[in-house]
């Protein structure tokens, strides 16, 4: 068995709240008390030591969409950015419904292919169609601890009431990315000045914040479980503030873009920073930020989406949506740090430990995680070459990022 001994490092430990500097030595990814003999030794004086991290949402493309990322490609992005466990919606082709096989299949096929342990969420509806529930019974019995209807729409409310009944009674979590699709109707970017003087079609902050506000209406009146992940809107903070304070069983997550980028990127009509939901104005990214601070907003996920340089070839409205993001987490966590919004070891949590206590997964994780050495100070380019994803879709390329994972210990 391999004994590395890293020098000098600090350690970052949400789970015992540690943060200090010391002398670690690890063996298949686990700390290890000090060791008769060590076959490499690193110097980890400026650098980190932290668990992998847990992201709550990301698309790895297959099945059906390996054009744009397969589970080899983004499973090693992943990994070597430091993130190891990786839930991703059930609206890839085939839809994940009730087909335990499948998802079986996907889980090992992502850890045999890629070396992540893939969370796959379970659909809410049949064919994510919004008409008829879904078999959670076999999703759960599948490996599902959650399902969602990711962004399609519902028929009618009486459908979601039903399923969240359902999911109830099975103790599942229900995913919402809450968006009212009425409002939203045809549209791609943030009501504000930079989609008017552009002439695109909007997806107003109220089309989140009203779907929000009735979900809890009725995630209230069932007791589901509740987890509203890719909140954009400032507006949507202070609701989920308000069902947190009246003890509703809801927990909530935001994309790390949300917290950097705003929606004068769209200028120019840059379909790199075409996402949804899209990124909104200054004022929502600086109320998200409080809310992380405030612990309002429990985690921090990647929403990674990869696609190919086709994909945002197209007029901008016609362009597909999303932003290609495991190679950027990192850099983007420790310029939070480095900006003081949160401290380094509050940043380790909402990427580590919070992510897995929403997801119920806490002892699994532990038992499975491994530890990342970071470098905050390490400068690099963001480039299509440095980009490990498949995906190069980012508004931030070319850009020079600080902060990068220098080695993942898993294993």
């Amino acid at each position: 068995m391999t004994i590395v001994k890293i020098e000098n490092v600090r350690v970052l430990d949400p789970i015992t709240q540690t943060d200090c500097v010391e002398t670690v030595y690890i063996q298949d990814g686990k700390r290890v008390a000090a060791a008769d003999h060590v076959d490499e030794t690193l110097d980890g004086q400026g650098k980190w030591l932290m668990p992998t991290m847990v992201d709550l949402c990301a698309r790895l493309r297959e099945p059906g969409q390996q054009q744009h990322g397969t589970l080899k490609s983004e499973g090693r992005a992943a990994r070597e950015n430091g993130i190891l466990h990786v839930f991703t919606p059930p609206d890839s082709q085939p839809i994940v419904q009730d087909n335990g096989a499948l998802i079986h299949g996907l889980v090992e096929k992502a850890m045999l292919d890629g070396g992540i342990y893939l969370e796959v969420i379970g659909a809410q509806t049949q064919g994510l169609k919004g008409q008829q529930p879904a078999n959670m019974a076999a999703l759960k019995k599948g490996g599902c601890s959650a399902v969602t209807n990711a962004n399609a729409a519902f028929a009618d409310d009486d459908v979601v009431i039903r399923t969240l009944e359902y999911a109830a009674g099975l103790d599942m979590t229900v995913v919402f990315y809450a968006e009212e699709p009425q409002i939203a109707k045809d549209g791609c970017v943030h009501e504000g000045f930079t989609a008017s003087r552009q002439g695109l079609p909007t997806i107003p902050a109220i089309a989140e914040t009203v779907a929000i506000a009735k979900y809890l209406i009725m995630v209230e009146a069932t007791q589901v479980r509740a987890h509203f992940g890719l909140l954009s809107s400032g507006a949507s903070v202070a609701l989920i503030q308000a069902a947190k304070a009246k003890g509703l069983p809801v927990t909530c997550d935001v994309a790390m873009h949300q917290l950097h980028l705003t929606e004068h990127l769209i200028d120019g009509f840059n379909a790199l920073a075409h996402v949804r939901p899209p990124l909104r104005s200054e004022q929502d990214k600086q109320l998200l930020r409080q809310g992380l601070k405030d612990g309002v907003i429990d985690a921090i996920c990647t929403h990674h989406e990869p696609l190919s340089g086709s994909a945002k070839l197209a007029p901008f409205a016609e362009t597909q949506s999303g932003i290609t993001a495991f190679d950027t987490f990192v850099a983007l966590g420790v310029q939070l740090v480095d900006e003081g919004l949160l401290s380094a070891l509050e940043w380790v949590e909402k990427v580590t430990l919070a992510p897995a206590t929403v997801a119920h997964m806490q002892a699994r994780w532990q038992q499975q995680a491994g530890l990342v050495l970071l470098d905050p100070s390490h400068t690099w380019s963001l480039t299509k070459d440095t980009i490990l994803s498949q995906g190069k879709n980012t508004p931030l390329l070319g850009q020079q990022l600080t902060g990068k994972v220098l080695r993942t210990f898993v294993a």
